[in-house]
Protein backbone atom coordinates (compact mmCIF):
# COMPACT_ATOMS: atom_id res chain seq x y z
CA UNK A 1 0.00 0.00 0.00
CA UNK A 2 3.03 2.33 0.15
CA UNK A 3 2.77 2.92 -3.60
CA UNK A 4 -0.96 3.62 -3.28
CA UNK A 5 -0.33 6.12 -0.52
CA UNK A 6 2.33 7.89 -2.58
CA UNK A 7 -0.15 8.15 -5.48
CA UNK A 8 -2.70 9.63 -3.09
CA UNK A 9 -0.19 12.11 -1.66
CA UNK A 10 0.75 13.37 -5.13
CA UNK A 11 -2.90 13.62 -6.13
CA UNK A 12 -3.79 15.39 -2.88
CA UNK A 13 -0.98 17.93 -3.38
CA UNK A 14 -2.10 18.58 -6.97
CA UNK A 15 -5.70 19.09 -5.85
CA UNK A 16 -4.59 21.73 -3.34
CA UNK A 17 -2.29 23.43 -5.81
CA UNK A 18 -5.09 23.74 -8.38
CA UNK A 19 -8.21 23.62 -6.20
CA UNK A 20 -10.77 24.75 -8.78
CA UNK A 21 -10.12 23.54 -12.34
CA UNK A 22 -11.94 25.51 -15.03
CA UNK A 23 -14.62 23.97 -17.22
CA UNK A 24 -12.22 23.46 -20.13
CA UNK A 25 -10.05 21.20 -17.95
CA UNK A 26 -13.00 19.26 -16.63
CA UNK A 27 -14.54 18.84 -20.08
CA UNK A 28 -11.22 17.60 -21.47
CA UNK A 29 -11.06 14.92 -18.77
CA UNK A 30 -14.64 13.86 -19.47
CA UNK A 31 -13.97 13.63 -23.22
CA UNK A 32 -10.90 11.50 -22.61
CA UNK A 33 -12.96 9.23 -20.38
CA UNK A 34 -15.62 8.87 -23.06
CA UNK A 35 -12.99 8.12 -25.70
CA UNK A 36 -11.44 5.49 -23.42
CA UNK A 37 -14.78 3.66 -23.31
CA UNK A 38 -15.80 4.12 -26.93
CA UNK A 39 -12.45 3.14 -28.45
CA UNK A 40 -12.11 -0.01 -26.34
CA UNK A 41 -15.67 -1.34 -26.24
CA UNK A 42 -14.87 -4.72 -27.72
CA UNK A 43 -11.86 -5.31 -25.46
CA UNK A 44 -13.84 -4.24 -22.39
CA UNK A 45 -16.73 -6.57 -23.21
CA UNK A 46 -14.34 -9.46 -23.89
CA UNK A 47 -12.53 -8.95 -20.58
CA UNK A 48 -15.78 -8.83 -18.62
CA UNK A 49 -17.08 -11.93 -20.39
CA UNK A 50 -13.87 -13.79 -19.56
CA UNK A 51 -14.16 -12.76 -15.90
CA UNK A 52 -17.73 -14.07 -15.72
CA UNK A 53 -16.98 -17.18 -17.81
CA UNK A 54 -19.65 -15.85 -20.16
CA UNK A 55 -21.46 -12.56 -20.59
CA UNK A 56 -22.79 -11.48 -23.97
CA UNK A 57 -21.12 -8.46 -25.55
CA UNK A 58 -24.60 -7.11 -26.28
CA UNK A 59 -25.44 -7.18 -22.57
CA UNK A 60 -22.29 -5.24 -21.70
CA UNK A 61 -23.04 -2.74 -24.46
CA UNK A 62 -26.60 -2.24 -23.22
CA UNK A 63 -26.09 -2.31 -19.47
CA UNK A 64 -22.64 -0.74 -19.15
CA UNK A 65 -21.33 1.04 -22.24
CA UNK A 66 -24.54 2.87 -23.16
CA UNK A 67 -25.34 4.33 -19.70
CA UNK A 68 -21.67 5.18 -19.16
CA UNK A 69 -21.31 7.28 -22.29
CA UNK A 70 -24.82 8.72 -21.90
CA UNK A 71 -23.90 9.91 -18.41
CA UNK A 72 -20.69 11.52 -19.67
CA UNK A 73 -22.60 13.23 -22.50
CA UNK A 74 -25.11 14.57 -19.98
CA UNK A 75 -22.30 15.99 -17.82
CA UNK A 76 -20.66 17.60 -20.86
CA UNK A 77 -23.95 19.25 -21.83
CA UNK A 78 -24.77 20.61 -18.40
CA UNK A 79 -21.58 20.69 -16.34
CA UNK A 80 -20.65 24.29 -17.13
CA UNK A 81 -24.04 25.42 -15.84
CA UNK A 82 -23.65 23.28 -12.69
CA UNK A 83 -20.41 25.15 -11.91
CA UNK A 84 -22.06 28.58 -11.83
CA UNK A 85 -22.35 30.49 -8.59
CA UNK A 86 -26.03 30.41 -7.55
CA UNK A 87 -27.76 33.39 -6.01
CA UNK A 88 -29.77 32.68 -2.89
CA UNK A 89 -32.39 34.75 -1.10
CA UNK A 90 -31.22 36.93 1.78
CA UNK A 91 -33.45 37.43 4.81
CA UNK A 92 -35.40 40.68 4.84
CA UNK A 93 -33.68 42.01 7.94
CA UNK A 94 -30.21 41.46 6.45
CA UNK A 95 -30.73 43.30 3.18
CA UNK A 96 -29.10 44.85 1.17
CA UNK A 97 -26.55 42.10 1.84
CA UNK A 98 -26.35 39.24 -0.69
CA UNK A 99 -26.16 35.44 -0.40
CA UNK A 100 -24.83 32.88 -2.86
CA UNK A 101 -23.62 29.30 -3.22
CA UNK A 102 -20.26 28.60 -4.84
CA UNK A 103 -19.67 24.98 -5.96
CA UNK A 104 -16.08 23.91 -5.33
CA UNK A 105 -14.28 20.58 -5.83
CA UNK A 106 -13.67 18.53 -2.72
CA UNK A 107 -10.23 17.38 -3.87
CA UNK A 108 -9.48 13.65 -4.10
CA UNK A 109 -12.42 11.25 -4.39
CA UNK A 110 -12.01 7.54 -3.67
CA UNK A 111 -14.27 5.12 -5.54
CA UNK A 112 -14.70 1.44 -4.69
CA UNK A 113 -16.36 -0.33 -7.63
CA UNK A 114 -18.00 -3.78 -7.46
CA UNK A 115 -17.65 -6.75 -9.79
CA UNK A 116 -21.19 -7.03 -11.16
CA UNK A 117 -21.03 -3.98 -13.45
CA UNK A 118 -17.33 -3.14 -13.25
CA UNK A 119 -17.35 -0.57 -16.06
CA UNK A 120 -20.59 1.31 -15.31
CA UNK A 121 -20.06 1.47 -11.56
CA UNK A 122 -16.59 2.89 -12.09
CA UNK A 123 -17.47 5.33 -14.88
CA UNK A 124 -20.67 6.65 -13.27
CA UNK A 125 -19.09 7.92 -10.03
CA UNK A 126 -15.98 8.97 -11.94
CA UNK A 127 -18.09 11.14 -14.26
CA UNK A 128 -19.60 12.95 -11.28
CA UNK A 129 -16.19 13.40 -9.66
CA UNK A 130 -14.53 14.79 -12.80
CA UNK A 131 -17.45 17.11 -13.61
CA UNK A 132 -17.15 18.48 -10.08
CA UNK A 133 -13.43 19.14 -10.65
CA UNK A 134 -12.02 16.37 -8.46
CA UNK A 135 -9.21 13.87 -8.93
CA UNK A 136 -10.04 10.18 -8.61
CA UNK A 137 -8.56 7.03 -7.14
CA UNK A 138 -10.45 3.89 -8.12
CA UNK A 139 -10.34 0.47 -6.45
CA UNK A 140 -11.61 -2.30 -8.75
CA UNK A 141 -12.93 -5.67 -7.59
CA UNK A 142 -10.66 -8.69 -7.39
CA UNK A 143 -13.52 -10.81 -8.80
CA UNK A 144 -13.08 -9.22 -12.25
CA UNK A 145 -9.27 -9.29 -12.58
CA UNK A 146 -9.08 -9.21 -16.38
CA UNK A 147 -11.25 -6.15 -16.66
CA UNK A 148 -9.47 -4.51 -13.73
CA UNK A 149 -6.06 -4.98 -15.37
CA UNK A 150 -7.34 -3.72 -18.72
CA UNK A 151 -9.03 -0.68 -17.21
CA UNK A 152 -5.93 0.23 -15.20
CA UNK A 153 -3.85 0.07 -18.37
CA UNK A 154 -6.34 2.18 -20.35
CA UNK A 155 -6.53 4.82 -17.62
CA UNK A 156 -2.74 5.02 -17.33
CA UNK A 157 -2.44 5.80 -21.05
CA UNK A 158 -5.27 8.37 -21.06
CA UNK A 159 -4.75 10.25 -17.80
CA UNK A 160 -1.90 11.61 -15.74
CA UNK A 161 -1.28 9.78 -12.48
CA UNK A 162 -2.50 12.81 -10.50
CA UNK A 163 -5.81 12.92 -12.45
CA UNK A 164 -7.08 9.33 -12.22
CA UNK A 165 -5.34 6.32 -10.71
CA UNK A 166 -6.58 2.72 -10.56
CA UNK A 167 -5.67 0.47 -7.64
CA UNK A 168 -6.07 -3.29 -7.99
CA UNK A 169 -5.75 -5.97 -5.36
CA UNK A 170 -7.56 -8.22 -2.92
CA UNK A 171 -9.86 -7.55 0.01
CA UNK A 172 -6.95 -6.41 2.20
CA UNK A 173 -6.05 -3.76 -0.39
CA UNK A 174 -9.70 -2.67 -0.37
CA UNK A 175 -9.66 -2.33 3.42
CA UNK A 176 -6.52 -0.19 3.33
CA UNK A 177 -7.97 1.85 0.46
CA UNK A 178 -11.08 2.62 2.55
CA UNK A 179 -8.88 3.89 5.40
CA UNK A 180 -7.16 6.53 3.27
CA UNK A 181 -7.98 10.20 4.02
CA UNK A 182 -10.00 10.92 0.89
CA UNK A 183 -12.08 14.07 0.65
CA UNK A 184 -15.02 11.78 -0.18
CA UNK A 185 -15.39 8.01 -0.54
CA UNK A 186 -18.04 6.43 -2.77
CA UNK A 187 -18.59 2.71 -2.28
CA UNK A 188 -20.84 0.36 -4.24
CA UNK A 189 -21.34 -3.12 -2.85
CA UNK A 190 -23.09 -5.17 -0.20
CA UNK A 191 -24.64 -3.79 2.96
CA UNK A 192 -22.34 -5.97 5.08
CA UNK A 193 -19.17 -4.65 3.45
CA UNK A 194 -20.62 -1.12 3.45
CA UNK A 195 -20.62 -1.18 7.25
CA UNK A 196 -16.89 -1.97 7.27
CA UNK A 197 -16.19 0.77 4.71
CA UNK A 198 -18.04 3.37 6.74
CA UNK A 199 -16.21 2.28 9.89
CA UNK A 200 -12.83 2.56 8.14
CA UNK A 201 -13.68 5.97 6.66
CA UNK A 202 -14.65 7.30 10.08
CA UNK A 203 -11.01 7.21 11.18
CA UNK A 204 -10.39 10.34 9.08
CA UNK A 205 -14.00 11.61 9.20
CA UNK A 206 -14.15 10.95 5.47
CA UNK A 207 -17.68 11.59 4.17
CA UNK A 208 -19.14 8.57 2.40
CA UNK A 209 -21.71 7.76 -0.24
CA UNK A 210 -22.77 4.14 0.14
CA UNK A 211 -24.61 2.47 -2.74
CA UNK A 212 -25.65 -0.83 -1.22
CA UNK A 213 -28.42 -3.28 -2.01
CA UNK A 214 -31.00 -5.28 -0.14
CA UNK A 215 -34.21 -6.92 -1.16
CA UNK A 216 -35.98 -4.90 -3.84
CA UNK A 217 -39.64 -5.93 -4.22
CA UNK A 218 -41.71 -6.07 -7.38
CA UNK A 219 -45.41 -5.59 -6.62
CA UNK A 220 -47.96 -6.74 -9.17
CA UNK A 221 -51.05 -4.71 -8.35
CA UNK A 222 -54.65 -5.89 -8.83
CA UNK A 223 -54.99 -3.62 -11.88
CA UNK A 224 -51.73 -4.58 -13.60
CA UNK A 225 -51.25 -5.78 -17.16
CA UNK A 226 -50.28 -9.14 -15.70
CA UNK A 227 -48.53 -10.80 -18.64
CA UNK A 228 -46.55 -7.66 -19.37
CA UNK A 229 -45.58 -7.42 -15.70
CA UNK A 230 -44.22 -10.96 -15.70
CA UNK A 231 -42.18 -10.27 -18.82
CA UNK A 232 -40.63 -7.05 -17.49
CA UNK A 233 -39.88 -8.63 -14.10
CA UNK A 234 -38.07 -11.52 -15.78
CA UNK A 235 -36.14 -9.22 -18.09
CA UNK A 236 -35.00 -7.15 -15.10
CA UNK A 237 -34.28 -10.19 -12.97
CA UNK A 238 -32.29 -12.15 -15.54
CA UNK A 239 -30.15 -9.33 -16.88
CA UNK A 240 -26.63 -10.34 -15.81
CA UNK A 241 -28.25 -13.52 -14.37
CA UNK A 242 -29.70 -11.49 -11.52
CA UNK A 243 -26.32 -10.13 -10.42
CA UNK A 244 -27.69 -6.59 -10.28
CA UNK A 245 -28.09 -4.49 -7.15
CA UNK A 246 -31.50 -3.23 -8.28
CA UNK A 247 -32.78 -6.53 -9.69
CA UNK A 248 -36.25 -7.52 -8.49
CA UNK A 249 -35.48 -9.67 -5.45
CA UNK A 250 -38.97 -11.07 -4.84
CA UNK A 251 -42.49 -10.67 -6.22
CA UNK A 252 -45.59 -9.71 -4.25
CA UNK A 253 -48.65 -10.73 -6.25
CA UNK A 254 -52.37 -11.45 -5.73
CA UNK A 255 -52.82 -14.82 -4.04
CA UNK A 256 -55.00 -16.19 -6.85
CA UNK A 257 -52.38 -15.35 -9.51
CA UNK A 258 -49.42 -17.47 -8.35
CA UNK A 259 -49.95 -20.32 -10.79
CA UNK A 260 -50.61 -17.88 -13.61
CA UNK A 261 -47.29 -16.19 -12.85
CA UNK A 262 -45.49 -19.54 -12.98
CA UNK A 263 -47.10 -20.55 -16.27
CA UNK A 264 -46.49 -17.14 -17.85
CA UNK A 265 -42.90 -17.00 -16.60
CA UNK A 266 -42.09 -20.36 -18.18
CA UNK A 267 -43.50 -19.22 -21.50
CA UNK A 268 -41.71 -15.85 -21.38
CA UNK A 269 -38.40 -17.41 -20.36
CA UNK A 270 -38.57 -19.83 -23.28
CA UNK A 271 -38.78 -16.88 -25.65
CA UNK A 272 -36.03 -14.88 -23.92
CA UNK A 273 -33.51 -17.71 -23.55
CA UNK A 274 -34.29 -20.69 -25.80
CA UNK A 275 -31.96 -23.67 -25.39
CA UNK A 276 -30.51 -22.31 -22.16
CA UNK A 277 -27.63 -24.79 -21.92
CA UNK A 278 -25.91 -23.35 -24.98
CA UNK A 279 -27.47 -19.90 -25.06
CA UNK A 280 -24.76 -17.21 -25.48
CA UNK A 281 -27.05 -14.46 -24.15
CA UNK A 282 -27.30 -15.86 -20.62
CA UNK A 283 -24.63 -14.71 -18.16
CA UNK A 284 -22.72 -17.04 -15.86
CA UNK A 285 -22.32 -16.54 -12.12
CA UNK A 286 -19.12 -14.63 -11.43
CA UNK A 287 -17.28 -17.13 -9.20
CA UNK A 288 -17.51 -20.64 -7.71
CA UNK A 289 -18.11 -19.09 -4.28
CA UNK A 290 -21.07 -17.06 -5.52
CA UNK A 291 -22.48 -20.09 -7.35
CA UNK A 292 -22.21 -22.24 -4.21
CA UNK A 293 -23.90 -19.57 -2.10
CA UNK A 294 -26.88 -19.38 -4.47
CA UNK A 295 -27.21 -23.15 -4.49
CA UNK A 296 -27.14 -23.17 -0.69
CA UNK A 297 -30.02 -20.68 -0.63
CA UNK A 298 -32.10 -23.03 -2.78
CA UNK A 299 -31.17 -26.10 -0.72
CA UNK A 300 -32.04 -24.47 2.59
CA UNK A 301 -35.35 -23.05 1.29
CA UNK A 302 -36.29 -26.47 -0.09
CA UNK A 303 -35.53 -28.15 3.23
CA UNK A 304 -37.75 -25.62 4.99
CA UNK A 305 -40.71 -26.24 2.69
CA UNK A 306 -40.26 -23.96 -0.32
CA UNK A 307 -41.04 -25.34 -3.76
CA UNK A 308 -38.40 -24.60 -6.45
CA UNK A 309 -39.97 -24.19 -9.90
CA UNK A 310 -37.42 -24.34 -12.75
CA UNK A 311 -38.02 -22.10 -15.75
CA UNK A 312 -35.91 -24.31 -18.01
CA UNK A 313 -35.22 -27.98 -18.53
CA UNK A 314 -31.49 -27.22 -18.45
CA UNK A 315 -29.77 -28.14 -15.19
CA UNK A 316 -27.38 -25.81 -13.40
CA UNK A 317 -23.71 -26.46 -14.19
CA UNK A 318 -21.14 -25.67 -11.51
CA UNK A 319 -18.23 -26.01 -13.95
CA UNK A 320 -19.45 -23.26 -16.28
CA UNK A 321 -21.24 -21.52 -13.40
CA UNK A 322 -24.41 -21.37 -15.49
CA UNK A 323 -27.31 -21.40 -13.04
CA UNK A 324 -30.73 -22.35 -14.34
CA UNK A 325 -33.29 -19.81 -13.05
CA UNK A 326 -35.81 -20.86 -10.44
CA UNK A 327 -39.03 -19.47 -9.06
CA UNK A 328 -39.56 -20.24 -5.37
CA UNK A 329 -43.08 -20.58 -3.97
CA UNK A 330 -44.01 -21.28 -0.39
CA UNK A 331 -41.23 -19.10 1.02
CA UNK A 332 -41.26 -17.37 4.41
CA UNK A 333 -39.10 -14.94 6.36
CA UNK A 334 -37.37 -17.76 8.25
CA UNK A 335 -35.44 -18.70 5.10
CA UNK A 336 -32.11 -17.14 4.15
CA UNK A 337 -33.44 -16.53 0.64
CA UNK A 338 -35.88 -14.07 2.22
CA UNK A 339 -33.30 -12.54 4.54
CA UNK A 340 -30.32 -11.95 2.24
CA UNK A 341 -30.08 -10.10 -1.04
CA UNK A 342 -30.21 -12.90 -3.60
CA UNK A 343 -27.97 -11.52 -6.35
CA UNK A 344 -28.72 -14.35 -8.75
CA UNK A 345 -31.46 -15.97 -10.87
CA UNK A 346 -33.74 -17.03 -8.00
CA UNK A 347 -37.12 -15.34 -7.66
CA UNK A 348 -39.36 -15.94 -4.63
CA UNK A 349 -43.12 -15.45 -5.02
CA UNK A 350 -45.11 -14.03 -2.08
CA UNK A 351 -48.90 -14.01 -2.42
CA UNK A 352 -50.93 -11.22 -0.80
CA UNK A 353 -54.61 -10.84 -0.01
CA UNK A 354 -54.82 -7.07 -0.52
CA UNK A 355 -52.60 -4.25 -1.72
CA UNK A 356 -52.52 -2.93 1.85
CA UNK A 357 -51.08 -6.27 2.95
CA UNK A 358 -48.32 -6.00 0.33
CA UNK A 359 -47.47 -2.49 1.49
CA UNK A 360 -47.36 -3.65 5.11
CA UNK A 361 -44.94 -6.44 4.18
CA UNK A 362 -42.57 -4.04 2.40
CA UNK A 363 -42.66 -1.60 5.31
CA UNK A 364 -41.94 -4.33 7.85
CA UNK A 365 -38.51 -4.89 6.28
CA UNK A 366 -35.43 -2.70 5.65
CA UNK A 367 -36.03 -0.03 3.05
CA UNK A 368 -35.07 -1.33 -0.38
CA UNK A 369 -32.73 0.16 -2.96
CA UNK A 370 -35.44 -0.19 -5.61
CA UNK A 371 -39.17 -0.81 -5.69
CA UNK A 372 -41.15 -1.88 -8.74
CA UNK A 373 -44.90 -1.49 -9.10
CA UNK A 374 -46.99 -2.86 -11.95
CA UNK A 375 -50.37 -1.21 -11.91
CA UNK A 376 -52.65 0.84 -14.19
CA UNK A 377 -55.04 2.20 -11.55
CA UNK A 378 -53.90 5.68 -10.53
CA UNK A 379 -55.31 5.44 -7.01
CA UNK A 380 -53.43 2.20 -6.39
CA UNK A 381 -50.20 3.70 -7.74
CA UNK A 382 -50.59 6.74 -5.47
CA UNK A 383 -51.33 4.49 -2.49
CA UNK A 384 -48.11 2.53 -2.93
CA UNK A 385 -46.00 5.61 -3.68
CA UNK A 386 -47.28 7.51 -0.63
CA UNK A 387 -46.93 4.63 1.78
CA UNK A 388 -43.53 3.12 0.91
CA UNK A 389 -39.99 4.46 1.00
CA UNK A 390 -37.31 3.17 -1.39
CA UNK A 391 -34.10 4.37 -2.97
CA UNK A 392 -35.75 4.59 -6.39
CA UNK A 393 -38.86 3.42 -8.22
CA UNK A 394 -39.83 2.24 -11.69
CA UNK A 395 -43.54 1.91 -12.40
CA UNK A 396 -44.62 -0.66 -14.99
CA UNK A 397 -41.00 -1.63 -15.68
CA UNK A 398 -37.81 -2.59 -13.90
CA UNK A 399 -34.30 -1.12 -13.64
CA UNK A 400 -34.87 1.89 -15.89
CA UNK A 401 -34.94 4.59 -13.21
CA UNK A 402 -31.17 4.08 -12.85
CA UNK A 403 -30.65 5.17 -16.46
CA UNK A 404 -32.25 8.61 -16.02
CA UNK A 405 -29.45 11.15 -15.73
CA UNK A 406 -31.74 13.80 -14.24
CA UNK A 407 -32.83 11.54 -11.36
CA UNK A 408 -30.64 10.82 -8.32
CA UNK A 409 -29.54 7.24 -7.74
CA UNK A 410 -29.01 6.09 -4.19
CA UNK A 411 -30.37 4.04 -1.35
CA UNK A 412 -32.05 4.78 1.94
CA UNK A 413 -31.40 3.21 5.32
CA UNK A 414 -29.86 -0.23 4.95
CA UNK A 415 -29.77 0.15 1.17
CA UNK A 416 -27.39 3.08 1.31
CA UNK A 417 -26.86 6.77 1.88
CA UNK A 418 -26.22 9.66 -0.46
CA UNK A 419 -26.92 9.79 -4.19
CA UNK A 420 -25.27 10.57 -7.48
CA UNK A 421 -25.98 10.76 -11.25
CA UNK A 422 -26.18 14.01 -13.16
CA UNK A 423 -26.33 17.20 -11.16
CA UNK A 424 -26.98 15.22 -7.97
CA UNK A 425 -23.58 13.55 -8.37
CA UNK A 426 -21.98 16.93 -9.06
CA UNK A 427 -23.42 18.31 -5.82
CA UNK A 428 -22.52 15.21 -3.80
CA UNK A 429 -18.87 15.52 -4.86
CA UNK A 430 -18.69 19.30 -4.51
CA UNK A 431 -18.65 21.61 -1.53
CA UNK A 432 -21.61 23.89 -2.11
CA UNK A 433 -19.96 26.76 -0.25
CA UNK A 434 -22.40 29.29 1.24
CA UNK A 435 -21.24 32.92 1.02
CA UNK A 436 -22.84 35.89 2.76
CA UNK A 437 -21.69 39.25 1.39
CA UNK A 438 -22.36 42.11 3.76
CA UNK A 439 -23.31 45.49 2.35
CA UNK A 440 -21.39 48.62 3.33
CA UNK A 441 -24.73 50.03 4.47
CA UNK A 442 -26.46 47.77 7.00
CA UNK A 443 -28.40 47.91 10.24
CA UNK A 444 -26.24 45.64 12.38
CA UNK A 445 -25.05 48.62 14.43
CA UNK A 446 -28.48 48.51 16.09
CA UNK A 447 -27.83 44.95 17.37
CA UNK A 448 -24.72 45.25 19.51
CA UNK A 449 -23.94 46.06 23.14
CA UNK A 450 -24.81 47.93 25.16
CA UNK A 451 -28.29 46.37 24.92
CA UNK A 452 -30.49 49.35 25.63
CA UNK A 453 -33.92 50.57 24.62
CA UNK A 454 -33.11 50.72 20.91
CA UNK A 455 -32.06 47.07 20.96
CA UNK A 456 -35.24 46.07 22.80
CA UNK A 457 -37.38 47.96 20.32
CA UNK A 458 -35.67 46.31 17.35
CA UNK A 459 -36.03 42.84 18.92
CA UNK A 460 -39.77 43.42 19.28
CA UNK A 461 -39.89 44.02 15.52
CA UNK A 462 -37.87 40.87 14.83
CA UNK A 463 -39.57 38.46 17.20
CA UNK A 464 -43.34 38.68 16.84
Amino acid sequence: MFETRSIFDAMHAASRQTPTPDWATRADRLRRLRALVMENRAAIAAAISADFSNRAQQETELAEVFPSVAGIAHALRHGKRWMRVRRRATGLWFKPAASKLMPQPLGVVGIVAPWNYPLLLAIGPMTAALAAGNRVMLKQSEYTPRFAALFAQLVSTSFAADEIAVVNGDAEVAREFSRMPFDHLLFTGSTAVGRHVMRAASEHLTPVTLELGGKSPAIIGPGADFDKAVERILVGKLLNAGQTCIAPDYVLLPADQVQRFIDTAKRVFGKLYPDLAGNPDYTSIVSPQHFARLQSLVDEASQLGALPVPLSDAVSDAMSRRMSPLLLSGVNDGMRVMQEEIFGPLLPLLPYGSLEQAITYVNAHPRPLALYLFEKNRANIDQVMRNTVAGGVSINDTLLHIAQDDLPFGGVGASGMGAYHGEYGFQTLSKMKPIFHQSAINGLSLFKPPYGKTFQMMMKLLVR
